[in-house]
């Protein structure tokens, strides 16, 4: 099989955001989207795949519109549950657990939250789906960093080591096959 690009689109700009924006569905700004849309632009895309949360969907379907292709909605590309912790901003959490969190959230996981292996568990099955075609997947940072651990084999430190800003877009070429490898091929802010 050959290979083929595959690019990851995190959402843009949220109506509320410096929060812990898990399973919340809120909705993108207008100019999130339009960022979304301008980063899609001349991807060369035969697909494009998003999370079912509306600040991934929105952007997916403005750019299906612009690109007339339609959108597959997957909600295994949905952001990390933060279970209680979900919608709060960081100092509305204790900061001793939201620091064993981020440290290592497969060992610390918000209270009633996902954690880390399980985000990897199901994007890993979402991008063993896909077909092999330049594919855009609109999703969320966390998502994006599982893909990366499935992918490249990066760790949990590692992949906290770079920002993804909202609309950043990682461009990969995956090779398929078992296991499933990639080369990344750009990081835009």
């Amino acid at each position: 099989m050959t290979d083929f690009a595959l690019h990851l689109l995190r959402h843009g700009a949220p109506e509320i955001a410096g929060r812990m924006l898990g399973r919340t569905d809120i909705a993108s700004t207008a100019g999130g989207i339009a960022a979304c849309v301008e980063q899609a632009g001349a991807l060369g895309i035969q697909a494009i795949v998003t999370s079912d949360l509306r600040r991934a969907s929105s952007a997916a379907e403005a750019i299906g519109a612009a690109l007339a292709l339609s959108v597959t909605v997957d909600a295994r590309w949905r952001e990390l549950d933060f279970g209680d912790w979900d919608g709060l901003a960081s100092n509305e959490i204790d900061a001793e657990a939201l620091g064993r969190f981020w440290n290592d959230p497969d060992a610390f996981p918000a209270p009633n939250g996902e954690r880390w292996s399980a985000l990897v568990a199901r994007v890993s099955a979402a991008i063993a789906d896909l077909t092999p075609r330049p594919t855009l997947v609109v999703t969320h940072g966390g998502a994006m960093r599982a893909a990366l651990a499935t992918l490249c084999g990066f760790d949990q430190r590692q992949l906290w080591a770079f920002e993804l800003p909202y609309a950043a877009l990682l461009s990969l070429r995956v090779w398929p096959g078992e296991p499933r490898s990639a080369q990344i091929a750009g990081l835009w802010p």
